[in-house]
C-alpha cells in the first residue's frame, strides 16, 4: 500500500464520518488505516481535506475517532526524542498536566460528598488553578515556536486545529479559575457540582489534544524539521521561558547549545535578531504605532521622530541634531537632566509621566535604550493620547462595520 493510498483512505474514511457513518462501524477500519500511515501522512491528509473545503472545525470534531485509537497507546508511549530536546520538554509537560487534571477531578469528586469547603480542598484547588495558569507557557512556546516551523514545512492546517484546541482548553480553565475565586459567594453543592463539571471537562481536553499531538503532530515535527532547526526551537523555547512543573531533567541542555541563527541576506533590507524589515516598511511600522516616538541618542542629541498621525506635540525637523535640553521649557531641564542621567548612570530604565493638555490627557514614557550589553545608547521618548483608553470598559471583540 503505497502512502498516496493511505492518505486518500483517511480522507475516505474521514469523510464517510461527516456524512453520518457511525463511528464504531469504522473504528476498525481507521486502526488498520493508521497502523500504516505516517504522521505526515496523517497530518497531510487533514491539510487537503480542509482545502477542499472541509471546515477546520468539522476536522476538529471528527478527529475523535482516531483518538480513540490514539488514546488507546497514550500511557504507554515512549519517548520520541531525547531529553532537552523541545519535543521532550513538550510531552513531559503534557505527563503533568495529565496528571494535574486528574487529581483535579478526584478533588471535585471528594467536594461532592462533602459538607462544605475545608481549608485543606482550598489550599489543593488554588495550587491547581496556579499550575494550568503556569501552563499558558506550554501553549505559548507551541503556538509561537513550533506551530511556525511546521508551516515553513507545508504542514498548516493541522496546527491550526491545535490553536483551536488550546482556545477551548483556556475557556474551560477561565471556568476552573472564576469557580476558585468566587467560591465563597456560592451554595456549597452547586459549587461542588460545577467544579467535577470543569473538572471532566478539562481532563477530556486534555487527553485527547495531546494524544494527536504526541501521535501525530510531534512525529511530523520530528519528521520535516531538522536538526539545526531544532536547535533554534529550543534556544526560542528557552527565551520564552518554562512552566514552574516543567521537570529540571527534561530542560537539560542541548550538547551544541551555542545557536548561530541565520539571517537572510537580502538587497535593501535591515537584518535584525527577529526578522528583516526594508527602510520603507521600518518607517511606515513606526509611524502607524499609535504613539509618537522621539529618540536622543547618547550624546543628549535628538536623531529620530516618528511622523504619526495626530502627533500629541508637534515635531519640526529642524530639531533634528539639537540637544534635548534646548527641547524643552527652562523650567523642566531639571526634570530631563535628571531623567537622562539616571538612564545614564544605569540607575533607572523608565520613568512616565501624564498631564492634561488641551482637554485631552497625555501619558509620556521615558525609555532608556542600551545595547546587548547594558551600554546606554540613549533615551526614547513615547508619548500618547490615552483619554479614550481610560474611558474603556467591559469588553470588545467584535468589529465595527464602518472603516475607522
Amino acid at each position: 500500500m503505497i502512502g498516496k493510498d493511505r492518505k486518500e483512505m483517511l480522507k475516505e474514511l474521514i469523510k464517510n464520518l461527516h456524512k453520518g457513518a457511525d463511528p464504531e462501524a469504522v473504528k476498525e477500519r481507521f486502526k488498520e488505516v493508521l497502523e500504516g500511515a505516517s504522521p505526515v501522512e496523517i497530518a497531510r491528509a487533514e491539510e487537503e481535506l480542509i482545502n477542499e473545503g472541509m471546515p477546520r472545525e468539522e476536522i476538529q470534531r471528527l478527529s475523535q475517532v482516531p483518538l480513540e485509537i490514539f488514546r488507546e497507546s497514550l500511557e504507554r508511549e515512549k519517548p520520541l526524542a531525547p531529553q532537552g530536546h523541545p519535543i521532550h520538554i513538550l510531552m513531559e509537560e503534557h505527563k503533568m498536566l495529565l496528571q494535574f487534571a486528574a487529581e483535579l477531578k478526584g478533588i471535585a469528586q471528594e467536594l461532592r460528598g462533602a459538607e462544605g469547603m475545608d481549608a485543606t480542598s482550598l489550599e489543593r484547588l488554588r495550587h491547581f488553578e496556579e499550575h494550568f495558569k503556569e501552563s499558558g507557557s506550554h501553549y505559548v512556546r507551541e503556538e509561537n515556536v513550533l506551530f511556525p516551523y511546521l508551516e515553513k514545512h507545508g504542514i498548516k492546517e493541522p496546527p491550526v486545529i491545535m490553536w483551536m484546541d488550546h482556545d477551548q482548553i483556556r475557556e474551560v480553565e477561565k471556568s476552573l479559575y472564576k469557580l476558585v475565586d468566587e467560591y465563597a459567594s456560592m451554595e456549597f453543592q452547586e459549587l461542588a457540582q460545577q467544579l467535577e463539571e470543569v473538572g471532566s471537562s478539562l481532563a477530556e481536553l486534555l487527553v485527547n489534544h495531546f494524544a494527536k499531538e504526541n501521535n501525530v503532530l510531534f512525529p511530523a515535527s520530528l519528521r520535516v524539521i531538522s536538526e539545526a532547526e531544532w536547535k533554534d526551537v529550543r534556544q526560542q523555547f528557552d527565551d520564552l521561558g518554562y512552566c514552574c512543573f516543567t521537570p529540571e531533567g527534561a530542560r537539560m541542555l542541548l550538547k551544541e547549545k551555542e545557536i548561530a541563527v541565520t539571517k537572510p541576506e537580502m538587497e535593501g533590507r535591515i537584518a535584525f535578531e527577529t526578522g528583516t524589515l526594508s527602510r520603507e516598511e521600518l518607517e511606515g511600522i513606526l509611524n502607524a504605532l499609535p504613539v509618537d516616538i522621539t529618540f536622543v541618542d547618547k550624546e543628549d542629541k535628538v536623531r529620530y521622530f516618528s511622523q504619526s498621525k495626530g502627533r500629541v506635540f508637534p515635531r519640526a525637523k529642524a530639531i533634528i541634531g539639537r540637544s534635548v535640553q534646548l527641547c524643552h521649557p527652562q523650567k523642566s531641564i531639571h526634570v530631563v537632566n535628571e531623567v537622562v542621567e539616571s538612564f545614564r548612570g544605569g540607575r533607572r530604565d523608565v520613568a512616565e509621566f501624564w498631564i492634561s493638555h488641551q482637554g485631552k490627557l497625555v501619558h509620556t514614557r521615558y525609555f532608556a535604550v542600551r545595547d546587548k550589553d547594558g551600554k546606554y545608547l540613549g533615551t526614547m521618548e513615547v508619548t500618547q493620547d490615552i483619554t479614550k483608553l481610560k474611558e474603556l470598559e467591559g469588553e470588545k471583540r467584535l468589529l465595527d462595520d464602518a472603516a475607522v
